[in-house]
């Protein structure tokens, strides 16, 4: 089989803020050639890298925000994010979970750090990412999958190397919790120093990582340090990450679903027709009520 090889290694933007809550490097779309249809059908993606926010009585957080045409995935490395939408879903997002939001159709929503999170402080380190539909399915009733960690599948790993969360898709066998659209892998590497992983998609198949946590060695030769998004190839099916220290490695991968991509804003969608379809049906109060 032939090895999936590294195409290019990206540092992280200088972060800002989404809303007062979230504090964010920008990876995807991001610097050439992290542009949309590069990772689809992974067309956003935020990283709130380490950061340490003091006690607040205020929950700090976003506001009310529309969703229209894919999904949103959050991924909780530490801290805990409360949120609620307009069709009457809400939870928490704690330390290992993950909340797969299927937007679709259209949602109202909001996020804020969970209340006693925000009165103790703490560190808080997080992943968001925009999953595209198909267009036969931007306008599906939306839904969620709120995976706690104890539902999320485990592979262990040979020698105590750690263990793959398997969120989403497979490994070696091992099939994920969340059900998506269309092929999509994503999965957390847990490894101990030394640990070793090999990962294997279907060489057309849009693949990267993210390293969360410690730095690894990919095919053995190219290390990747903390915070740093490794985009390989698209040709080679097999990789393999081996950790230098205690790591999380963060790797997606997906069938691109290969439409056009009109976007703007919390909107994505095929057309400008229906972008501008999607603005009104907001303004006339179509995505519901939440309160603010």
């Amino acid at each position: 089989m032939a090895t999936k090889k590294i195409e290019a290694v990206i540092a992280p933007r200088p972060p800002h803020f989404v809303g007062d809550g979230f504090r964010v490097h920008n990876f995807i779309p991001s610097v050439y050639p992290l542009d949309m249809q590069r990772m689809d059908p992974f067309i956003m993606m935020d990283y709130n890298s380490k950061f340490y926010f003091e006690p607040s009585d205020q929950p700090k957080g976003v506001g009310v925000h529309p969703h229209r045409g894919f999904e949103t995935v959050t991924i909780a490395y530490q801290g805990k994010v409360a949120h609620h939408d307009s069709s009457g879903g809400g939870g928490v997002i704690a330390e290992g979970d993950v909340q797969w939001m299927t937007a679709a159709s259209g949602v109202l929503h909001k996020e804020y750090h969970e209340e006693k999170f925000s009165k103790t402080g703490g560190d808080f380190q997080m992943v968001q990412l925009w999953v595209n539909l198909p267009a036969k399915d931007k306008m599906s009733p939306p839904k969620y999958q709120a995976l706690s960690n104890d539902q999320i599948e485990k592979y262990p790993l040979a020698d105590n190397g750690g263990v793959v969360e398997i969120i989403a898709g497979s490994y070696q066998g091992t099939k994920g919790t969340a059900s998506t659209f269309t092929p999509v892998h994503l999965q957390n590497a847990r490894m101990n120093k030394g640990g070793k992983a090999t990962f294997e998609f279907p060489a057309h198949f849009n693949t990267a990582l993210l390293v969360i946590e410690g730095s690894v060695k990919v095919n053995g030769t190219e290390r990747i340090p903390t915070d740093h998004f490794a985009l390989f190839e698209n040709a080679g099916e097999e990789f393999s990450v081996e950790a230098l220290d205690q790591a999380v490695v963060l790797v997606l991968s997906g069938d691109p679903i290969k439409e056009p991509i009109a976007a703007q804003g919390p909107f994505v969608m095929n057309t400008r027709e229906e972008l501008m379809q999607a603005m009104n049906d907001f303004n006339m109060g179509k995505f519901g009520y939440l309160e603010d």
